[in-house]
């Protein structure tokens, strides 16, 4: 049986999941209305992404005979002023919810919850991906600038990914 405290972390998680895929949701809407559906495309599929990774923790909390209770999602910002700091954006997303994810797993540890401590570690490697994913387009976006042949190529490169 998983305690109070793992229970409410567990789910203020999940919804940080959810509020993620929200979060890409916008970040593609921004980028098809400055006309780059390449980076469109890979915003909706992160947004799909996000909410698979709600849905672990949603089916773990079912699974341990515990209720995922949902909280409100908060409007996501609509401007993001380039595609360098859309990504960015992204980027610190995805920090927070690393973060988050370290104190799920210090309070499993101080609670000697093994299973889901076994349970996260699956979150904590996708992180690095994550992180490691956005840092590099940002860098890639930053050498390109504003060469509209490198950006086109780059784009469809991206656009592939919603294909997978």
């Amino acid at each position: 049986m998983l305690s109070e405290r793992i229970v409410k972390a567990l789910n203020h998680q999940m919804n940080m999941e959810f509020q993620a895929a929200h979060d890409y949701m916008a970040m593609a809407a921004y980028c098809h209305h400055i006309s780059y559906n390449g980076f469109a495309d890979y915003f909706l599929k992160q947004a799909e992404e996000e909410r698979e990774h709600g849905m672990k923790v949603y089916d773990y909390l079912n699974d341990k005979g515990q209720k995922a209770v949902f909280e409100a999602i908060q409007a996501p910002k609509a401007d993001y002023g380039s595609l360098v700091a859309t990504f960015e954006a992204a980027l610190a997303q995805e920090r927070e919810v690393t973060k988050s994810y370290y104190k799920v797993y210090q309070i499993a540890q101080e609670e000697q919850e093994y299973q889901t401590l076994s349970f996260l570690n699956w979150f904590l490697d996708e992180q690095v991906e994550e992180e490691a994913t956005f840092e590099t387009h940002i860098d890639y976006l930053n050498r390109i600038k504003d060469d509209a042949n490198a950006l086109y190529i780059y784009e469809q490169e991206l656009r592939k990914r919603k294909e997978d």
